[in-house]
């Protein structure tokens, strides 16, 4: 029994090294996942360029083009646009949970739940707002785009033909990576108060204050 008692101090400090080991994982993926995200916004638009650009004979009039439906380069510009802000922005919130010591702080106070929640509702906001918007450009490059007519452009051209759906696809890599870090860091933020708690209650019971 007096052993039992013993290892309860070490169970406890492990517990703390590990939470605190956690948390700086969390902060490290969270900056990871934004700066993903970011550098997605800067490659999205690849295989559309490489595709539809050169078929667009007047960018002045986008009605003018050898392949009709090929406007979705233009129509995404300003979602790709915002999309890089996005991505600075959730970079910038990711950065503040190293400001407010996320990453190192045994104990969390006003600043360090309102940069979890933040960089919580900000990644998981962009990734459904991005992934809606891109669902809906993809549908409109597989049914409005005359893939014949950019078949023909390509070999006029010699150019390489593409019809892929890559980069749009590819955009669940950076939204599933924002998604698991934002669960990580309210689980994070839920172990953290956990702890504080149980501390707390301890030195209640020993007549100390934390």
């Amino acid at each position: 029994m007096v052993s039992h008692g013993l290892n309860e101090p070490v169970k406890e400090v492990n517990m703390y090294k590990k939470q605190m080991v956690f948390e700086k994982i969390t902060c490290m993926f969270a900056l990871i996942s934004a700066a993903v995200l970011f550098i997605y916004s800067l490659g999205m638009m690849t295989d559309l360029y490489d595709s539809l650009y050169l078929t667009m004979t007047n960018p002045n009039d986008l009605s003018q083009t050898s392949v009709p439906g090929s406007i979705i380069y233009y129509d995404m510009q300003p979602f790709n646009k915002s999309l890089l802000h996005a991505a600075i922005a959730l970079i910038l919130i990711a950065c503040l949970l190293f400001v407010t010591n996320n990453h190192v702080r045994r104990k969390y106070y006003l600043g360090n739940y309102v940069s979890s929640i933040l960089y919580a509702v900000a990644a998981v906001g962009i990734s459904i707002w991005s992934h809606i918007q891109i669902a809906g450009f993809k549908n409109q490059y597989l049914t409005t785009i005359d893939f014949d007519a950019l078949k023909e452009f390509a070999e006029l051209w010699s150019l390489k033909y593409n019809d892929s759906t890559f980069f749009l696809d590819l955009h669940y890599v950076p939204m599933i990576l924002c998604i698991v870090s934002a669960a990580m860091v309210l689980y994070n933020l839920y172990w953290k108060k956990n702890m504080m708690d149980h501390e707390k209650a301890a030195l209640a019971a020993t007549g100390e204050t934390a």
